[in-house]
Parts: structure tokens; C-alpha cells; sequence
């Protein structure tokens, strides 16, 4: 049998990730094979990657890229299940480089993406022992597209109907800032403001007794038109000078807002509740049978 050394367990770590007793024995089993040693780890590893499958990942990052004309855009999110795995080089590589695939190839859906980067996303996996998922990406095509990404958590494309990059760029930003939920009060929803007039009532049910009903109509009527403005990109004041609405800002610029996609790490995934302490008394129990 092969001599493991130190040495020998010192480079399978380095070039796999993982722990240096787990390197160490597969040496031994390989018989300080190292070639042999890393395929039997990458087997196991998917078998880890599969266990690990049904982690919820609500953490991650937002990636943006933009065409040199900055006339097409791309936006990605992809999770993780912790915020300390997204800040690692290992991760952040793998989003870079699944966003360079997408981008090259004009993918307009997760899925395809997903399938092409399966391999390095099992094998990431295996070496972070964390769930990773490639969630979703929206691409822009326009006229002019603007980007923006605060830290790693919220990227912003918008896209405009003339004006320039630094014009889309700020508008971005200030969506990053502000969530509009729609371009202009025309695109909301006919139940978003039933749902918006129905909170409206509920909290103000004391103050609507005894009033006529054309006194209620104009409460209830100037708490919509608040609702919409507060909703619409173009109807917010201008972040950077509130003295202005976003949509004045663009037609100054010779622009109109035609689009904005905005994703934030995490929205809209179920993260599930952990009890640790039901969970370490789960484990010593198990641990004494």
C-alpha cells in the first residue's frame, strides 16, 4: 500500500475543498491514488448534492450584466442557504459564470441554464455542503438598458425608449431603492386597488361613521391616488431630487421608462422555521437509542 502523507492530503484538499480526515481517508481507500481518490470523492459528493436537494436556499445573489451597446441586459439570482456562502470566491464564481453562460446565449429562461450548469452546481455542492440554485433571469433587450446592483442582495434593469446609459443607471438605482410595483398607475391591478381600498376601510372604521357617502368617496378616492402614485415608477419623487417625479426626470432626458425588472434575494421564497433546541434534543435522543 501507498504511503499517504501529509503532503498528499494537503493537495487533495487544496483541490477539492473538503475536510482533511474525509481527504485522508479516501487516500487511503484509493491507495494514495490521488487521481482515483478524487473521482471516488466527486461520487460521493453527488450523492451529498442529492441529499441536499431539499434545503431550502433563500440566500444567494443578484448578478446584472450589460452588452457593450448596452442595448441588451441580463439579471440572475442565485441561492444559497446562508448569506455567508454568497460572499465566498466559490460561489461568487459560479454566478459569474452561470450569468456569462446565460448571456452568451441569449437565454430568456431559467431552465435551460440550470440543466447546462447542473454538473457545476453538483459539484459546488459537494465542496460549500449547501443547497445552490439557479432560481431565475429576466433578459432586456431595448433601446437603452440600465443596471444597477446594490451590494450583492437587489440588481435592478431598466429599460428606456431613448435617453442614455447614466439616465437608465440612475432610474435603476432609484428602483433599487424605492420597489415600485409598476411603470405607470395604469399598469396596477384592478385588485391590487380593491385589495389597497379594502385595507383602507378596515383602518379607518371609526373615522367613516356617520360620514355622507360623497365625504367617503373622497377619502377613500384620495387614499387611491396616493396608493397609485406611491406604486408608479414615473409618479415617485426622484430619490436624488424629490422636487421631481422619475417620469419628468426621464422625459428631460428625452426618455420614456418602458420597462424595469427588480430582484431582491430571497422574495418570495418560504423559508422554513427552525426550532434548534427541538433539534438538539431531537439528535441527543437519537444519539442514546
Amino acid at each position: 500500500m501507498a504511503e499517504v502523507t501529509a503532503a498528499l492530503v494537503k493537495e487533495l484538499r487544496e483541490r477539492t475543498g473538503q475536510g482533511m480526515m474525509d481527504c485522508k481517508r479516501a487516500l487511503i481507500a484509493a491507495d494514495g491514488d490521488i487521481e482515483k481518490a478524487i473521482d471516488d470523492m466527486r461520487s460521493a459528493g453527488a450523492i451529498k448534492a442529492a441529499k441536499k436537494a431539499g434545503n431550502t436556499a433563500a440566500e444567494g445573489a443578484i448578478a446584472v450584466k450589460a452588452a457593450e451597446d448596452n442595448s441588451r441586459a441580463m439579471i440572475i439570482e442565485v441561492n444559497s442557504q446562508t448569506d455567508f456562502l454568497a460572499l465566498q470566491d466559490d460561489f461568487k464564481a459560479f454566478v459569474n459564470e452561470s450569468i456569462d453562460k446565460a448571456f452568451a446565449d441569449n437565454l430568456t429562461d431559467a431552465a435551460p441554464l440550470a440543466a447546462a450548469r447542473e454538473e457545476a452546481r453538483l459539484a459546488l455542492v459537494s465542496k460549500v455542503g449547501e443547497n445552490v440554485n439557479i432560481r431565475r433571469i429576466s433578459n432586456v433587450t431595448a433601446d437603452v438598458v440600465g443596471t444597477y446592483l446594490h451590494g450583492h442582495r437587489i440588481g435592478v434593469v431598466v429599460a428606456l425608449k431613448g435617453g442614455d446609459v447614466e439616465l437608465a443607471r440612475n432610474i435603476a438605482m432609484h428602483v433599487a431603492a424605492t420597489n415600485p410595483l409598476v411603470v405607470s398607475p395604469a399598469q396596477v391591478s384592478p385588485e391590487a386597488v380593491a385589495k389597497e381600498k379594502e385595507i383602507f376601510m378596515a383602518l379607518n372604521e371609526e373615522k367613516m361613521k356617520g360620514k355622507s357617502p360623497e365625504i367617503l368617496e373622497k377619502m377613500v378616492g384620495g387614499r387611491i391616488q396616493k396608493f397609485l402614485a406611491e406604486a408608479s415608477l414615473v409618479e415617485q419623487a426622484y430619490i436624488k431630487d424629490d422636487s421631481i417625479k422619475v417620469g419628468e426626470l426621464a422625459k428631460r432626458g428625452g426618455a420614456e421608462i418602458l420597462s424595469f425588472v427588480r430582484y431582491e434575494v430571497g422574495e418570495g421564497i418560504e423559508k422554513a422555521e427552525v426550532d434548534f433546541a427541538a433539534e438538539v434534543a431531537a439528535q441527543l435522543a437519537g444519539s442514546k437509542q
